[in-house]
C-alpha cells in the first residue's frame, strides 16, 4: 500500500542547495565542491554562510524531550558483539514508571554516529511507552565526536560489515532485555533506514515491526527474505533514495510482505530531522504519529 500527501510549506533555500547537501552528506562530492556550488547561488542574494547555517544541524533546536524528563530514565549500556567490533554501546531509555514488561524499539542513527537528534528520538520513543535503545556505531572509535562532519568521516572509515553486525547484535540484545515483552521494533533514518531494511532481511523472524525513514533496501540477494511488517517513509524530493524504491516495492509485493509506504510531497531527505533546514514540521509530525501508532499496533 502506498499513499501520497502534500502539506503546504514555504521554501527559502533553492532546491539545488538541498540536493547538493545530500550529495555532500553521503560522500558523493567533497566539502570544497559543495561550497563552490553554493557560491554560485550568490546571484540570488544568498550567502554561503547563510545557506550552510540553515542546512547544518543546530541541535539546540532538536530537543523535544529533555534528558531529565521525569517520565523517562536514560543510561548508557554496553552489549556484546562478537561478529562486529567485539562490544557495542548505546543509549538506553525506558519509561520511568515501567512496572512490567514493555515492547522494545531499536533507534538507528544516520551516517554520522549517535548525535543529539537521534538521542532525542530515543527519548520520544520511551515517552510513548517503549523501551528504546540507540547504539552508536562510532563506539569503537570513542563514540560520536560532537561534530557531524567528523562523525561522518569516522563512520566512513569503519568496516561496514562490522557495523551491520553490531546493529544485529544490538537488536538481539534489546529483544532479550530483562524487561522486554519479546516484541522488537526498529526505526532508523537515512543510513539507519537502510539498517532497518537490512534487519528485516537478515532477521525477519526476530524483527516484529520496522520503520525505515528514507532508507535504501538491503542487498538485492537478501530482499526475498523480507516479510515485514514494515512502514516506510519517503520524501518526494529525495531522488537518490527514491530511485531504489520501485525495485524494492516490487520485491516486497512478490514476497507478499506486510508493508505500507508513505511518500510526503515537497519535502527533502532528512525531513524528520528538526535540527536542520530540511525539517518539515507538518510532515515530520504526521510521519511520527504513524510510526508510534504502527509500533503500538504491531508490538502490543
Amino acid at each position: 500500500m502506498q499513499q501520497r500527501e502534500s502539506v503546504d510549506s514555504t521554501a527559502v533555500i533553492p532546491q539545488e542547495a538541498f540536493d547538493w547537501y545530500d550529495e555532500y552528506a553521503h560522500g558523493l562530492i567533497d566539502r570544497r565542491e559543495f561550497l563552490n556550488r553554493l557560491a554560485g547561488l550568490a546571484v540570488l542574494g544568498l550567502s554561503v554562510p547563510l545557506i550552510t547555517a540553515a542546512l547544518s544541524p543546530n541541535y539546540a533546536q532538536a530537543e523535544q524531550v529533555s534528558f531529565n524528563d521525569p517520565d523517562i530514565l536514560a543510561i548508557y549500556q554496553t552489549f556484546p558483539s562478537p561478529d562486529g567490533h567485539g562490544e557495542g554501546r548505546g543509549y538506553l531509555v525506558q519509561p520511568a514508571k515501567l512496572e512490567a514488561s514493555a515492547p522494545v524499539v531499536l533507534v538507528v542513527h544516520e551516517n554520522r554516529g549517535l548525535n543529539p537528534y537521534i538521542k532525542d528520538v530515543a527519548r520520544r520513543v520511551a515517552k510513548a511507552g517503549f523501551i528504546a535503545f540507540a547504539p552508536d556505531a562510532l563506539y569503537p572509535l570513542g563514540g560520536y565526536p560532537g561534530n557531524d562532519d567528523q562523525g561522518r568521516a569516522m563512520q566512513k572509515n569503519l568496516d561496514r560489515a562490522k557495523i551491520e553486525a553490531d546493529f544485529i547484535a544490538a537488536a538481539s540484545f534489546l529483544k532479550s532485555h530483562e524487561q522486554s515483552n519479546g516484541k522488537l521494533g526498529a526505526v532508523g533514518f537515512c543510513f539507519g533506514g537502510y539498517v532497518v531494511n537490512m534487519l528485516a532481511a537478515k532477521m525477519p523472524e526476530q524483527l516484529d515491526a520496522g520503520v525505515p525513514f528514507y532508507g535504501t533496501p538491503a542487498a538485492e540477494q537478501l530482499r526475498a527474505n523480507v516479510k515485514g511488517p514494515l512502514q516506510l517513509h519517503f520524501a518526494s524530493l529525495d531522488k537518490r533514495v527514491n530511485a531504489t524504491w520501485p525495485d524494492y516495492e516490487a520485491q516486497l509485493k512478490a514476497n507478499a510482505a506486510d508493508f505500507q509506504a508513505h511518500i510526503y510531497e515537497g519535502v527533502n531527505h532528512g525531513f524528520h530531522n528538526d535540527s536542520t533546514g530540511r525539517y518539515a514540521e507538518a510532515e515530520a509530525e504526521l510521519a511520527w504519529q504513524r510510526t508510534i501508532a504502527f509500533f503500538q499496533e504491531k508490538l502490543g
